[in-house]
């Protein structure tokens, strides 16, 4: 039953072909442990990633010695990864939860493209729906935020989105198949932990569906949030008189002028308390301006002027040549030259702007880090920062223009054939 419920529930939202490679996430929990098994019932070809993150001692070694096995046993190509999760975390200031998202989406990636998988596949379940809505709503959040967990997100796909965990459990113990405990799923230190083991249990004394109501619910959600993004896009073209230019008058006359001045805004950094602002001001206070990272905006009579806060750059002149690679190359040491291996590069590259959130590995080092920080670190002025431009390989960053290559583009040992992009001029 549950692969017929997941084989309806992966052709109804597209999630990949029977014919795809799919890269399972294999933790070696329960909810892992069935995807991996129903795809593989289901005549799928699988290969599987195991991240050892190291944050649960001689636990994260088990959990790695189980999915060994598991796969040796299935026939299931493995790919496993170890992490310094604490030390990640604490160099890009971010929760140990956080930087174990990043840390495995990243390799997980790098890992699709390199086994030649259509997708990753997850093993979000409906209780984890569940949980995420309410997550989001003890946060607060807007209606995109009470959508549940999406079905696919770009590569990654959640096939078990249809079944409870009950669901997996009871289909685990039909076909005999073990499965590895997470001692921190049974603590309450977390406030995911605390939804699964104490409100949804109180909220199940009230309603025994809650599970159901809820994602019920959350699709509903879904639904409407298409139609609010539609509705959305309409009232754009009607306040908006250019791409910079919004009406007033005409934006009072929306249903709800805050919600559509802020889709509007949001995008480019501008905050709810600056659009609730905005509106007071912008009939009283002709001239106030209101700044994002890069974008401001001004009132001016009846419109609200948005303009980036620097004139647009113009785009450096690079000259590209692919060259032979020998160990007696003498790498150039200007910061106006790239060598990178070329086998590690897919074209075209591209060039822009940098942006806020953009990371890369600076040559010589091994960890990432924002092009922020290495700009501030650089000792850059806030107008050298907003005019400095990057050359991306697809999504990443492979040179931070005349400063610093990415190390993950660099000239190795294998290397046979590089690139060589000089900077001819600068904007």
């Amino acid at each position: 039953m549950e692969r017929k419920r997941v084989r309806r529930f992966v052709e109804q939202h597209h999630l990949f072909e029977p014919t795809d490679k799919v890269l399972v996430a294999l933790s070696g929990g329960a909810d892992s442990v069935a995807l991996l098994c129903l795809l593989l019932d289901e005549g799928i070809a699988c290969e599987a990633a195991h991240c050892n993150f190291h944050l649960r001692g001689a636990e994260s070694d088990r959990d790695e010695a189980f999915v060994r096995e598991l796969c040796a046993r299935r026939g299931v190509p493995l790919h496993v990864t170890h992490f310094e999760t604490e030390r990640v975390a604490k160099e890009r200031r971010l929760s140990i939860e956080m930087a174990a998202r990043e840390l495995r989406y990243d390799w997980f990636e790098q890992l699709r493209q390199q086994c030649h998988a259509q997708v990753i596949a997850v093993a979000h379940h409906r209780d984890d729906d569940v949980e995420t809505l309410l997550l989001n709503l003890l946060r607060g959040t807007g209606i995109q935020g009470l959508r549940g967990i999406r079905p696919h997100n770009g590569f990654v796909v959640r096939p078990l989105l249809c079944l409870s965990r009950n669901d997996l459990l009871a289909y685990l113990q039909r076909i005999g198949q073990e499965y590895v405990t997470d001692s921190t799923n049974l603590s309450d230190a977390y406030t995911r932990n605390k939804i699964r083991l104490h409100l949804l249990p109180l909220l199940e004394e009230m309603n025994p569906s809650i599970r159901e109501s809820l994602q019920a619910t959350a699709h509903y959600l879904d639904e409407a949030a298409a139609i609010y993004d539609q509705g959305i896009a309409a009232g754009k073209q009607r306040v908006l008189l250019t791409e910079g230019q919004i009406h007033l008058p005409t934006l009072r006359q929306e249903p709800s002028p805050e919600a559509l001045l802020y889709e509007i805004v949001h995008p480019k950094g501008f905050t709810a308390a600056q659009v609730a602002d905005m509106l007071e001001e912008a009939d009283t206070a002709s001239g106030r301006q209101f700044l994002s990272a890069e974008w401001r905006i001004v009132t001016h009579r009846d419109l609200l002027q948005m303009e980036p806060r620097l004139a647009p750059a113009r785009p450096p002149v690079l000259h590209q040549e692919r060259k032979p690679y020998t160990p007696d190359f003498q790498i150039p040491r200007q910061a106006d030259v790239a060598c990178l291996d070329a086998r590690k590069l897919v074209h075209p590259l591209q060039v822009r702007l940098w942006q806020k959130g953009d990371w890369f590995v600076p040559f010589g080092m091994k960890g990432r880090k924002l092009v922020s920080d290495f700009l501030t670190d650089q000792k850059l002025s806030l107008a050298e920062k907003e005019r400095q431009w990057v050359l991306c390989c697809g999504e990443d960053i492979c040179w931070v223009i005349g400063r610093r290559i990415d190390n993950r583009f660099c000239i190795d040992r294998q290397t046979t054939e590089m690139v060589q992009i000089s900077l001819l001029s600068e904007s």
